[in-house]
């Protein structure tokens, strides 16, 4: 099953929706109280929010039900309200991440970066295009920040203190999670790489949990198992089920940026390639490729990987040569293990039937998706 018709479930998409165009209007009479000069920035944080699948939102809220957490309670919007919490948090990572990516599109458009820049240059303003346009979009990240920060604070307000406290808890550890786990990235990006397959895949990995596996999942289930009163070890098994399933979910991910459908995931064929993305997928096909005595293809996903300047033929013989090594098949047998190795947690616990049955369903709409 989609995870379109899953967060639909409850209302919880429309709600949410709600909730963020409730921000994105107080936002922009903010903006217009400031300067006239300052509308495009809501245009912006509008677009960022108008995509998005809503899974960590939805994760929250069937964590929240899961732990006893009543749909038609009054707190059921509080947890929707800290969903959109969770998916402004989204918008500013995604924000900055398309600048230290460098990335040309999001969800099929032009990333926020490459609109102000187009936008600076049609105007003839002063200076370099290019700086003005990263520049708007890592302010655009700021500002989305403050937004999350200011929904999540009113969502909770009206909690009991020591539940605000637990579930703030949460939150914060997570947006810094999130902040390390980028600069790991950016780190990653730049030590060498290539001479030790091993150690490549494991700083993949160890950049994977840090900056996605756990604000796109565990985090989220976690937040919304301490929205409902869980208690801590109650909570500690949502985290161990919503590791492994952030994982393979973000293994997902960097499957889609080599072999995924354009028309679908919204990026070029083959984006993660060009961007250099240092992926399990790629670390495990020059390990194997060196294993198999192929060294032409191995020093080809080297050479090739992070170059701008390849054409589309060029990015699709890098990701058939990937492909041929049979490191597509090694990470979705990851996938496989990882997402198993959750599920059978999802059924050991001890939650309501129907938070289980939404829960599982939305790992596998989030493992085994195409787009």
């Amino acid at each position: 099953m989609s995870a379109t018709p899953l967060v639909d479930a409850e209302n919880v998409r429309s709600r949410v929706d709600a909730a963020l165009a409730t921000h994105v209007e107080a936002v922009r009479e903010r903006l217009a109280a400031i300067s006239p000069d300052a509308a495009p920035l809501g245009d912006a944080v509008e677009q960022m929010l108008s995509g998005g699948k809503r899974l960590r939102a939805a994760f929250c809220y069937w964590a929240w039900r899961a732990h006893g957490g009543e749909p038609d309670s009054p707190a059921a919007e509080m947890v929707v309200r800290v969903g959109a919490a969770l998916e402004l948090f989204q918008a500013a990572a995604l924000f900055h991440d398309d600048v230290m990516d460098d990335s040309d599109t999001r969800r099929g458009l032009p990333a926020a970066h490459r609109v102000f820049a187009a936008r600076h240059e049609a105007e003839g303003w002063a200076g370099g295009a290019r700086r003005f346009g990263d520049s708007a979009a890592i302010l655009l990240g700021d500002l989305a920040l403050v937004l999350s920060e200011e929904a999540f604070a009113a969502a909770v307000s009206t909690q009991a203190s020591d539940l605000a406290a637990r579930a703030r808890e949460v939150f914060d550890v997570m947006r810094a999670e999130v902040t390390i786990g980028q600069y790991l990235d950016v780190l990653a990006q730049a030590l060498p790489w290539g001479e030790d397959p091993a150690a490549d895949e494991a700083r993949a990995r160890e950049v994977v949990r840090a900056k996605s596996a756990r604000y796109s999942v565990e985090h989220p289930l976690a937040l919304g198992a301490t929205l409902a009163g869980a208690a801590p070890g109650e909570v500690a098994a949502m985290r161990a089920v919503g590791l492994p399933l952030g994982e393979a979910f973000q293994l997902r991910d960097d499957l889609l940026g080599v072999f995924g459908d354009p028309s679908a995931t919204g990026k070029p064929a083959g984006d993660d390639l060009l961007e250099g993305k240092r992926t399990v997928l790629v670390a495990r096909a020059v390990a194997r490729a060196r294993a198999n005595g192929d060294d032409a293809t191995a020093e080809l996903v080297r050479a090739q990987l992070g170059r701008r300047d390849l054409g589309l033929d060029a990015v699709r013989e890098l990701a058939t040569a990937i492909d041929a090594t049979g490191a597509a098949k090694d990470v979705e047998a990851l996938i496989s293990e990882l997402s198993d190795q959750a599920f059978a947690g999802l059924d050991a616990l001890a939650v309501t039937e129907r938070g289980r049955e939404m829960l599982i369903a939305l790992g596998h709409a989030a493992v085994d998706r195409r787009f």
